[in-house]
């Protein structure tokens, strides 16, 4: 039980701001992007630079207390009970390096500061569907990019890291300077320590076409049986993804399309308008689109393409990686979340994976699903007087369709982790048990027990 002398240790310790349960500061330095997980961490952190995390991991090291990080919460999928809680929000360096191409940015960056600083420059980094979630946590799960197809996961262009361990000491790290520990951070989400800096690499930004088109539900068999045909006729420069929608009557949905169940296609190419649209051709043909806002865009839209919501909410999700996308694998998937299924999720979403995704990095990682075709992602709100169905929703879909998926997932995409053997499907048998052994090292006495965090190697007998 935490005292006053140890509360006073921490403040005298740090320069950020120091918040207890009781505290005015506490709410809103616990709160998570997604709105259903509601921390209560013993204390929090408000941390202003990386020698304040140090200063925390180091005051909880010697307390015995477990340790969570947090800057947006977009992947705050399981919830932070006791310990200390160390927000990274306000740490927003931010550096662009037009010449070598890089972006070095603080824990607290999110995409969306990175794009306004890169793209009147003519560069851009590997950002997911919302420029709103941190870069960080994102990059360390891995980071399944918008361009992914074309560049490949975001951890494969890291280049150095400046990471808090267990013990509070705070290292500067890379393929070169601690190259085991540099190689499982990158997809090894947050199992080994708390990342304050991140370096990595900027691409070029030519032309770009991007957009989406919707279609009423009702055709969703025939556009999901067209979309697979169409899939092999891309060039790895394209990329898209495709998801089953049951909108809300609620204000972040266009007004048209509100209390709709629809199939939305999102398409992302770095080309022009006569390359996107002979591309989208065949797709434009299949069904009569509700909405069609695919076209030359200037790349600071790019949240237009997916359009996620921009406010916080109460959600829950699940995921899995998928062999294929054949006959019985959509029959399958319709008839669990189509038309005239009682499927009460948000979203079913299919991201084809492939292309640069299915080539290793150049420097080695944690990252997984390097070898599955699809990946298929489920999300509902969790709020009633849905909340229950919802998850029932998400177990049963996963399970029905567990004989099409590989049996592993991708860290981001997990959703809320179970026991031991069910985080462990987020890696390779053989990463996984790399990162046993470096738990083992670097995190002996499991502080980072929080989120999708694993245990260490039994000692050697």
């Amino acid at each position: 039980m935490l005292v006053t002398d140890d509360i006073q240790a921490l403040s005298t310790a740090v320069s950020g701001t120091v918040a207890l349960p009781d505290s005015p500061e506490f709410a809103a330095e616990t709160f998570a992007f997604n709105a259903a997980t509601v921390h209560r961490p013993d204390v929090v952190l408000g941390a202003q630079n990386a020698q304040d995390v140090a200063a925390g991991v180091k005051w909880a090291a010697e307390r015995r207390l477990p340790v969570a990080v947090q800057s947006t919460g977009h992947g705050a999928d399981s919830v932070v009970t006791g310990g200390l809680l160390i927000n990274t929000r306000r740490l927003q360096a931010l550096q662009i390096d037009p010449v070598e191409r890089t972006a070095r940015v603080g824990a607290g960056v999110k995409w969306r500061s990175v794009l306004e600083a890169s793209v009147p420059l003519g560069l851009v980094g590997l950002h997911g569907s919302s420029t709103d979630v941190g870069v960080v946590g994102y990059t360390v799960g891995g980071g399944l990019p918008v361009l992914g197809r074309a560049h490949g996961f975001a951890a494969d262009h890291v280049r150095s890291m400046e990471v808090v361990t267990a013990d509070g000491a705070l290292r500067r790290i890379d393929a070169e300077a601690e190259a085991e520990l540099f190689a499982l951070m990158l997809g090894g989400k947050g199992n080994f320590g708390i990342v304050t800096e991140l370096e990595f690499s900027l691409f070029p930004l030519g032309e770009f076409y991007g957009g989406g088109i919707i279609y009423p539900g009702a055709d969703a068999a025939l556009i999901l049986a067209a979309f697979r045909e169409w899939l092999p006729t891309l060039p790895d420069h394209a990329s898209p993804s495709i998801s089953l929608l049951r909108l809300p009557e609620m204000e972040f949905v266009p007004a048209p399309l509100r209390g709709q169940f629809v199939v939305h296609l999102r398409f992302a190419l770095m080309g022009n308008r006569d390359a996107g649209d002979a591309l989208l051709a065949p797709m434009r043909a299949v069904s009569t689109p509700l909405m069609d806002t695919a076209g030359p865009m200037n790349y600071l839209d790019v949240d237009q393409i997916h359009m996620d919501p921009a406010d916080p909410l109460p959600f829950m999700a699940g995921g899995a990686l998928l062999q294929d996308l054949g006959e019985e694998t959509l029959a399958d998937l319709l008839q669990l979340t189509g038309e005239g299924s009682d499927c009460p999720l948000l979203l079913v979403e299919i991201r084809p994976l492939g292309g640069a995704l299915a080539r290793a990095g150049v420097l080695p990682n944690a990252v997984s699903g390097r070898d599955s075709a699809f990946m298929l992602f489920l999300l509902g709100f969790k709020m009633p007087p849905v909340a229950e169905e919802v998850a029932a929703s998400i177990r049963g879909v996963l399970a029905e369709m567990a004989p099409h998926s590989t049996g592993y997932t991708l860290v981001n995409f997990h959703g809320e982790p179970g026991d031991e053997a069910d985080r462990a499907r987020a890696w390779s048998p053989a990463v996984y048990e790399r990162m046993r052994a470096a738990k083992t090292s670097y995190d002996p006495d499991n502080l980072l027990r929080f989120g999708h965090a694993i245990t260490g190697a039994p000692p050697a007998s």
